[in-house]
């Protein structure tokens, strides 16, 4: 009986997927302006993305291309999580008698 000569890489976690983890030919890249760049090959969009030295981040991993878009990971993970915070903070609580 043969085995797999490597084990396959453990899942990197439910973050949205950056840089080298984005693993398809091709993405709707979104600049670090804001504007729509179009349909790029990923490897030109990480090379756009390194010019400027931010990181390319998948926002839309759904849809067929998946949008990505050049900006600050720290920043973006720091905003993501005040979101929750903020939407968790307005939960009502229903209390049943």
């Amino acid at each position: 009986m043969s085995r797999r000569p490597f084990a396959p890489a453990p899942p990197k976690g439910d973050g949205p997927r950056i840089n080298e983890d984005i693993a398809v030919p091709t993405v709707l890249l979104i600049d670090h302006l804001g504007e729509k760049r179009g349909v790029v090959p990923t490897s030109r969009a990480i090379e756009m993305a390194m010019e400027v030295g931010l990181d390319l981040v998948e926002v839309s991993p759904g849809t067929q291309p998946p949008v990505c878009k050049i900006l600050d990971f720290g920043k973006f993970k720091y905003q993501q999580q005040k979101k929750k915070a903020e939407a968790k903070k307005n939960q009502k609580v229903v209390e049943i008698k």
